[in-house]
């Protein structure tokens, strides 16, 4: 966590961007003349913007960045409206969880603006908004919105000299194959129940469960990631529960101080969220203990009720991944390990076609979305590979294939480096050395296939490429490696959970 590298301070300079468009959409608030309730709607509102708009393009990050008040705007006047009507708010909540998660289908558009849905019911039940107050709200949210635009692609355009990573493709299925259409059902399916018992324990603060279990649902895809993160989550406010009662509670709501400690909290957020939910939980907790404070009804007991509800909202989401449509770890991880295979034979297959002659070939693409996919694979590995995960041989056999398919990447990226170079020349030996690459390939990824072997060529070219056979030859070495700990002796991935 503290020696985490930041190459070129990115995170530090989102982190402090983050704090400077949220300030001033708070400032533009209150200067305005708005209650608390709406200056907070609005912080929210930017820190939202800023924190879940991720776009590959500055222009598509802009677009979803207009688009949001269409999703919040219908959703917070539901959500004012509704408040003292029990049965149908409860209704409509689940509604929104359900139409929320289901958009991220749509990828990262509908991943940003599903969460700004979810997130405005959250916040009017946080703050107990009502329908008079909506205008004030809307005001608020949509001068949070121009700050927070203003500041990301006016005054400080980092995404325009630092492009976000973009997202691999996901992987195919309709109807409830479709990843997203099976947590969209155990979403909803777990926020009901999370609704229900968090209403036994508090009528009031009962949204904690439900925002829980929503949070847990976000950026998981097997049922290993989502209960890694649901015990991620609950430590994360354990640990910021023990802080808040150290900062938060003596503060009683002191203006200056709490903002600056809330400007703290807000920075925390955006430089721990790529590396540790954890941190960013703790900092999510503080800031809510801070917020609770400003409003006059911070006391221990409070945040003893945020713990239990937390617990109560990971059991609800680590229920419905076990007993709902589970998406098992091994699914996942077998899907995306197949795919980072079959990138690594299309660069080997474009570099070697390139070597051949072929200026149409380009493994440039291939190669880059390998690496793409070797962060998909590191993300759905993490459970097996967490130092508490009890499962140790899956943990070595999980360590080992993640640093074999590292070692493909590097070799891939040699081999096309050597294509790029306009001066190296085609060796018959390479296509045979391609020819086993396949072979290989398909052997990992379809268990049973068989194919012959080529041709021998004569080898009449002159300049033959020793560079790009050492790195064929790499990826011949590395591809027999990864053999046995991909497979069992009944032949399927073991990394399964």
């Amino acid at each position: 966590m503290f020696v985490a590298p930041d190459p070129g301070l990115l995170r530090l300079r989102t982190g402090l961007r983050a704090v400077l468009g949220i300030a001033l959409a708070v400032t533009v608030a209150e200067l305005a003349g708005f209650s608390l309730t709406a200056s907070i709607t609005g912080g929210l509102a930017a820190l939202l913007a800023l924190f879940t708009v991720a776009d590959a393009t500055v222009r598509g990050q802009a677009v979803t960045t207009l688009l949001l008040p269409l999703a919040g705007f219908p959703v917070l006047a539901l959500a004012t409206l509704l408040h003292d009507h029990t049965l149908l708010r409860d209704a409509s909540f689940l509604l929104v969880v359900l139409a929320g998660v289901y958009a991220r289908r749509w990828g990262p558009r509908g991943h940003a603006l599903g969460i700004f849905a979810f997130m405005n019911f959250f916040s009017t039940q946080f703050l107990h908004a009502l329908p008079a107050q909506l205008p004030e709200l809307y005001a608020a949210v949509g001068i949070a919105l121009a700050a927070a635009g203003a500041v990301r692609f006016v005054l400080w355009p980092i995404e325009r000299c630092t492009p976000p990573p973009a997202a691999p493709a996901p992987l195919p299925g309709t109807g409830l194959a479709r990843i997203t259409t099976r947590q969209a059902i155990q979403a909803t399916a777990a926020c009901a129940v999370a609704l229900g018992i968090g209403q036994v324990l508090s009528e009031d603060r009962w949204y904690w469960a439900v925002g829980t279990t929503w949070w847990i649902f976000v950026n998981t895809v097997s049922r290993g990631e989502t209960l890694v993160r649901g015990f991620r989550r609950f430590l994360g406010t354990l640990l910021g529960i023990a802080v808040g009662m150290v900062v938060a509670l003596p503060l009683h709501g002191a203006p200056l101080p709490t903002a600056l400690l809330v400007a703290v909290c807000v920075f925390g957020i955006f430089y721990t969220a790529p590396l540790s939910y954890s941190w960013m939980m703790l900092a999510v907790t503080v800031m809510a203990g801070l917020l609770y404070g400003l409003l006059g009804v911070l006391d221990p007991a409070l945040l003893v009720l945020r713990l239990e509800e937390t617990v109560v909202g990971a059991v609800c989401a680590a229920l419905a991944v076990l007993l709902i449509l589970p998406v098992t770890t091994h699914a996942i991880n077998d899907a995306w390990i197949q795919r980072a295979l079959r990138a690594v034979h299309a660069a080997t297959a474009a570099s070697e076609r390139r070597l051949a002659g072929d200026e149409a070939a380009d493994p440039s693409p291939h190669v880059a979305e390998l690496d793409l996919v070797l962060g998909r694979v590191r993300l759905s590995l993490a459970p097996l590979v967490h130092p508490l995960s009890p499962f140790r041989g899956r943990k070595a056999r999980a360590r080992k294939v993640l640093a074999l398919l590292d070692e493909c990447a590097a070799e891939v990226r040699g081999l096309a480096a050597v294509a790029a170079d306009p001066d190296a020349s085609h060796d018959a030996r390479l296509a045979a050395a391609c020819w086993r690459v396949e072979t290989a390939v398909e052997g990992l990824t379809s268990p049973g296939s068989s194919r012959p072997a080529p041709a021998a060529e004569p080898e009449s070219v002159p300049h033959p490429a020793p560079a790009a056979l050492g790195h064929v030859s790499g990826l011949e070495r590395l591809l027999a490696a990864l053999d046995e700990p991909l497979r069992t002796p009944r032949g399927s991935l073991p990394v399964r959970s």
